[in-house]
């Protein structure tokens, strides 16, 4: 394959479940065709973490019709997807026992390496993403991957977008309930300057009443070289903006009368939401042997969204308006040196600082609900900022071929402040430096069987604009939850073609808290314990099959915690957290024309509050089907048929009078059978 000067003095190499280019060594599976860097130069992939790691290619993500891209890593083994479906609050990804509640953001999000969570950890900057503008998706498990630091609790996601290359991509699609979506991306590279844009706009009005949604993205990337492939300088730059009507949950009983409806009371709820982001890139092989990369970004996030959660008159909690603005600006430097064959050291850099303001107001329920009346009163109005450095050195000794142990070591800091409506300032919890040290080991038994071990501690730590996050005098410090985890694995080939994984893996966290920001809710989980069993197998059976398939079994409990009555937590399951996550899928290449494809997701029931008493809703399994017909070299045709055998499901989450609701199981079910059809032109 031929390099382009989009890859940094080093040839891409095509990597397939079949061949991997370093299949022995590392404990990566990989779904679909991906490209990656080998490892002569340049910085270290990720396959070189020694964790489960996956990673997903542009032939499974580029032709799936989905309404957030979020929705793409479903496809991925032990996924678990929040599907909230309000509007522009659709949504979120989790692993490893961590669920998508918004109390525990326990996944990093990056997009082409930059961090891309919200303060919260949520992970709304993945909306500014488009399936055909991305490359590949790595999803990174457990806690010993040290490059990471905030967020950074379970794993981490890094969505890769395209760069360089030649081509005219476009995407045009037709569905259910009046869905429509435009695509384009476009490459454009000659001698050492590479440029690619990419626009996309999406309508639809929703499988539910009052769930209309209109966005849009904008994006374009600038890269340049030198004649010796030695130094890559580039500019990324994005642009996204999303209305939308958010439908309200529903009770039991309104779900069991219409699950399309729209309650009355959420008639005038919706969001307004833009995204902005821009970075700089600079990388340099300062020698065959020694390379630095570096990465400076802006973040922007602002929401204005009017919601209601409760039924008057039961609920105590009147109609809200959230208003949000963040601003992030950070650095990332990374410095490789690969000093020996046996030996290369890593390390690297962050710092990040945050400037966000939230505001929160209340109506009461007799105020007409365009929200135009003036608020019953201000709940929030709050100004803070967030400043984090942090720092890694990890170093990959080989002592013999068969051997890879990684010792790595990390530390993050964090500052900032608050001014509270009522003048008073407070400054952010004290937690000093925070120490994760980690160590990772691979022994290849063959070059088609490796076992491997790792060890490693992260954190958590309060996020939001008031305490306890923040503290004034007198207030409780609290610490740093530290989470330590472990893993064992086996990655092997069962047979030509096929690559597998057997991971056992268990995670302990201490002062562990379901932290809410938008609502100043904080609930102390104190000790938790998540542990779990992952299974997974790709093959390629022979020219026309290809099948795949995942089980995760999981367990998230309280170890020692009390509620703030006093009554104990101890071995009561963390909330919303499904005991098992699975999916399978099988593709047919008929001929070169026609290809079919089955896939298949499942996860179980799950309780819904932290007492285990309100019993076990959310679980489900859902079919869905394509057929690609190719019907030029440039032109091809996709219709998706998604939950094709009609199937009942909903996110379910438990509304507590705790916390102003109406204590009781609330519903936002997902859509039915439904159907698109895309146009693809390749040019």
């Amino acid at each position: 394959m031929k390099a382009t000067s989009a890859s940094l003095a080093v040839m891409t190499a095509l990597v397939t479940p079949q061949i991997h280019a370093a299949s022995s060594g590392n404990s990566t599976v990989s779904l679909g065709s991906v490209y990656v860097t080998p490892e002569a130069s340049g910085t270290l992939r990720t396959d070189s973490i020694l964790s489960s790691v996956d990673i997903m290619g542009s032939d499974k993500i580029e032709n799936k019709n989905v309404m957030n891209s979020w929705e793409l890593v479903g496809q991925m083994p032990g996924i678990q997807l929040t599907e909230t479906r309000m509007g522009a609050e659709s949504g979120k990804v989790t692993f490893r026992a961590f669920n998508g509640e918004g109390y525990i953001n326990g996944i990093k999000t990056l997009i082409d390496g930059v961090p891309s969570n919200v303060n919260s950890g949520n992970q709304r900057f993945i909306d500014m993403i488009f399936p055909l503008d991305i490359d590949y998706i790595e999803v990174v498990r457990g806690t010993n991957d040290p490059r990471y630091g905030l967020h950074n609790i379970g794993g981490n996601i890094n969505f890769a977008t395209r760069q360089g290359g030649n081509y005219t991509d476009g995407r045009l699609t037709y569905g259910s309930f009046n869905t429509r979506e435009f695509q384009l991306a476009v490459g454009h590279e000659e001698g050492n300057f590479a440029q690619n844009y990419f626009l996309a706009k999406q309508d639809s009005d929703g499988f539910r009443d009052h769930s209309n949604s209109n966005k849009y993205s904008l994006g374009g990337k600038w890269f340049v070289t030198d004649d010796e492939q030695t130094m890559k300088l580039g500019v990324i730059a994005r642009l996204y903006h999303h209305q939308a009507e958010e439908p309200g949950f529903l009770t039991a009983q309104e779900l069991a009368a219409s699950r399309s409806q729209s309650p009355e009371k959420n008639a005038n709820d919706g969001d307004d939401r833009d995204m902005k982001h821009l970075s700089a890139h600079a990388d340099f092989q300062l020698s065959d042997d020694l390379s630095l990369s570096n990465k400076l970004y802006y973040n922007s996030y602002d929401d204005d969204r009017t919601v209601t959660f409760t039924s008057y008159p039961v609920g105590n909690a009147p109609r809200q308006r959230r208003q949000w603005e963040e601003r992030q600006t950070g650095v990332l430097s990374n410095l490789t040196w690969r000093a020996h064959e046996m030996l290369t050291l890593d390390g690297g850099i962050n710092y990040e600082q945050q400037n966000n303001e939230y505001r929160r107001y209340r109506y009461n329920f007799g105020i007409p609900t365009d929200f135009d009346a003036p608020p019953a009163r201000t709940q929030n109005d709050d100004s803070y900022t967030l400043y984090n450095t942090g720092a890694y050195a990890q170093a990959i000794i080989q002592p013999i071929e068969q051997l890879k142990i990684i010792p790595a070591y990390r530390v993050d800091k964090f500052s900032g402040n608050t001014e509270l409506m009522n003048g008073e300032k407070a400054e952010l919890q004290d937690y000093g430096w925070i120490e994760q040290p980690k160590l990772s080991v691979v022994y290849s038994i063959t070059p088609d069987i490796n076992v491997y071990a790792n060890w490693g501690r992260t954190f958590q730590i309060l996020t939001g604009s008031t305490a306890p996050a923040y503290v004034t005098a007198g207030q409780a410090s609290y610490k740093p939850s530290i989470n330590t985890g472990k893993e064992v694995g086996v990655k092997f080939k069962p047979f030509a073609g096929s690559e597998a994984r057997i991971a056992v893996w268990q995670q302990e966290a201490t002062d562990e808290v379901a932290n809410m920001p938008s609502t100043g809710t904080t609930v102390g989980l104190g000790e938790t314990k998540r542990r779990g069993i992952d299974m997974q197998l790709t093959a390629q059976l022979n020219d026309q099959w290809t099948v795949w398939g995942s089980h995760a079994i999981q367990e998230a409990k309280v170890v020692s915690a009390f509620t703030a009555g006093g009554q104990s937590l101890a071995g009561k399951e963390v909330f919303s957290t499904p005991r098992y996550i699975s999916n399978a899928g099988v593709d047919y290449q008929f001929n070169d024309a026609w290809r079919f494809g089955l896939s298949a997701r499942a996860q179980g029931d799950y309780y819904i509050d932290e007492l285990n008493q309100q019993g076990k809703y959310g679980g489900f399994a859902v079919l869905d089907a394509n057929v690609r017909y190719q019907v030029s070299a440039t032109t091809s045709l996709d219709l998706q048929m998604k939950n094709l055998t009609d199937r009942d499901y909903e996110y379910v989450w438990f509304d507590n009078f705790f916390w102003g609701g109406d204590d009781q199981p609330m519903f936002s079910p997902a859509p039915g059978r439904s159907a698109y059809l895309s146009v693809n032109m390749k040019l």
